[in-house]
């Protein structure tokens, strides 16, 4: 097992999270249990983490490449834990020095299937061992995902759609004459009954998007009543500003917290130290 660097200046367990998500790369740097910073970068070609193998700081490397965000983490010989949904990424992660890539059998939840995606089962152990179990996790990325666990962190299921970016980007992509509605476009709510091609389709989506995430929610809490609700994801914010104009006794009971997957993985380590 790869055990973290011992900062010489400070003696601080030093450590990199990566985590491959389907659009983006995100990473974090801890000292021992502690989060110091996180940011995102695109995917990497081979060619860009070859480079960042062979540098010693992110201040080595194109600001382009790197946001500013976190300028001083330390790279090789610093230990990388990794977790993927892209497997053509990972891939070429692996002759990363100091690189571990986590796997479903190390998360110690119940009842996993096989084909459960790492960012999924990360998410809720993280989010379930951070606020206690029963806990339901939202996803609002590339995907729409639910997933949950019971008081016992056996695992109860959940369901998959495609997220906000693929549902606008289908009309666009799969109709002949219906323009492409960008998310970022979206300052507030649009109006249910639209006048207009675009708001039209903001409406269908958002309205369709958010009444479903609200049938899940409810679902849930008739299951546990005692469970918590956790939401991450590029939309989360897009997501709660709505269910708090729509359904806001619903938004009330959700914690929002980006960095669900890096709380899996440090629970993993820390785990695996004891």
């Amino acid at each position: 097992m790869i055990e973290p660097q011992r900062h010489r200046e400070h003696g601080e367990n030093i450590w990199l999270a990566l985590e491959i998500g389907n659009s983006r790369l995100h990473w974090a740097l801890f000292k021992g249990e502690t989060l110091d910073c996180a940011w995102d970068t695109d995917h990497l070609a081979e060619s860009v983490i070859q480079q960042l193998a062979k540098s010693q700081t992110l201040d080595d490397l194109s600001k382009k490449q790197f946001p500013p965000l976190c300028p001083s983490a330390p790279l090789p010989p610093c230990p990388l834990f990794l977790a993927s949904v892209v497997p053509s990424q990972t891939a070429i992660w692996q002759s990363y020095p100091n690189v571990r890539v986590i796997t479903l059998d190390q998360i110690p939840l119940q009842g996993v299937y096989p084909t459960l995606g790492i960012d999924r089962a990360l998410a809720l152990w993280g989010a379930g061992k951070t606020w206690g179990f029963p806990m339901l996790v939202i996803d609002a990325g590339t995907a729409l995902t639910f997933t949950a666990a019971d008081v016992n962190q056996c695992l109860v299921g959940g369901a998959i759609l495609p997220g906000l970016g693929l549902q606008f980007a289908t009309l666009s992509q799969q109709t002949g004459q219906l323009p492409l509605v960008e998310i970022q476009n979206l300052a507030s709510i649009p109006p249910r009954f639209a006048l207009n091609t675009t708001e039209a389709i903001q409406s269908g989506v958002i309205y369709t998007f958010v009444a479903g995430i609200k049938d899940f929610i409810q679902a849930w809490c008739n299951l546990f009543p005692d469970g918590k609700i956790a939401i991450k994801g590029g939309d989360r914010t897009l997501v709660l500003n709505s269910l708090q104009a729509l359904y806001p006794d619903i938004a009330t009971h959700l914690i929002m917290e980006q960095n669900l997957i890096f709380w899996g993985m440090r629970e993993i380590l820390m785990g695996n130290q004891k």
